[in-house]
């Protein structure tokens, strides 16, 4: 992590391993504008602002929803399932 005017930043490996995604994945966030990065100096390192990607993180998994899809079953008496037909 590196802090910069008391603001922190990760670096693609740390933003990868915190969303637990593939760079491919981060840079598809990027690109589609989910996730913005920021060049560090003249170096073709990109960062990522912590808070930004704690944001994304609780929009992929909301507080309370992460353990709960696991015991939860994928079809059955869900009304949101539609079988593939």
């Amino acid at each position: 992590m590196i802090v910069m005017d008391g603001e922190e930043f990760l670096t693609a490996q740390e933003t990868c391993a915190l969303l637990g995604v593939k760079p491919a994945t981060l840079y598809a966030y990027v690109s589609r504008g989910l996730l913005r990065s920021y060049r560090q100096g003249i170096k073709r390192m990109r960062l990522y602002r912590r808070n930004e990607v704690d944001r994304l993180t609780r929009l992929r998994h909301p507080e309370g929803t992460e353990n709960e899809s696991e015991n939860e079953p994928l079809h059955g008496d869900d009304p949101a399932w539609i079988p593939y037909v």
